[in-house]
């Protein structure tokens, strides 16, 4: 029973990594057949992982019907940031509250805080080049500032919630890739989030963290829609997911 379960869990991880990561584009077909001999494992682990990942938004699947990775359209853009600007600020108000006082919340902040400057140095010494390579390691600060988050919130049903849209997030970062500009304001924003909830802050924290919302899903939208939108990916302009 153990070796079943860990091997669903792998098809389950292996699957909604090549999601995030766009290997697995938006409207391709997930055969269970194709699938189970990729990975090596039976239709059962397969079917499981594809159920999982619908339950997250992430595949488009009804019983009896060739699942497809969920396809990306502006109204489920504007849905999930509406319900991450809910969450999200109000979970780093609740850190930075909560951190006062207490080194072994802020420790995780304050070590971000220094990589964040560190990088951006580094960053605006890059030529074009190298500022194209380096957006990997951002997205990776970004990644473990939002981990840091979630980790040090005390409502655990707040936690859970934001950490179960991480998925869709990183999605999107992936298929909308913002310019050197853009890069730099994200960087100016979350430098602000980080000393307001290192300083406890809570107030500030909470309105760093709208402030960043707003500003990504325009940014978002614009990749998305502009003359730089990504190809390959079909994103679909209605009121719907």
């Amino acid at each position: 029973m153990a070796r079943a379960a860990g091997k669903s869990e792998a098809v389950y991880e292996r699957l909604k990594g090549d999601i995030e990561s766009l290997r697995l584009r938006p409207g391709a077909k997930l055969s269970e057949v194709q699938l189970g001999e990729e990975l090596g494992a039976s239709r059962t682990p397969v079917r499981e992982a594809i159920r999982r990942l619908a339950g997250e938004g992430l595949v488009d699947f009804v019983p009896g019907e060739v699942a497809r990775v969920a396809a990306i359209s502006l109204g489920g853009v504007r849905a999930l940031f509406e319900i991450r600007m809910l969450l999200e600020p109000r979970a780093a108000a609740s850190v930075a509250a909560s951190g006062v006082g207490e080194e072994r919340v802020l420790a995780p902040f304050r070590e971000l805080l220094e990589r964040l400057e560190e990088f951006e140095e580094t960053f605006r010494a890059l030529d074009a080049t190298g500022q194209a390579r380096g957006y990997r390691d951002f997205y990776e600060l970004a990644e473990g500032f939002d981990q840091a988050v979630i980790a040090a919130c005390r409502n655990p049903y707040l936690a859970r919630t934001i950490r179960d849209l991480r998925s869709q997030t990183v999605r999107l970062r992936n298929v909308s890739h913002s310019g050197p500009r853009r890069m730099l304001t994200s960087l100016e924003e979350h430098r602000a989030l980080l000393k307001a909830i290192t300083h406890g802050d809570a107030q500030a924290a909470e309105a760093a963290c709208r402030h960043h919302l707003t500003q990504t899903l325009q940014a978002l939208i614009e990749s998305l829609t502009g003359e730089g939108a990504p190809t390959g990916v079909e994103v679909h302009v209605d009121a719907a997911r």
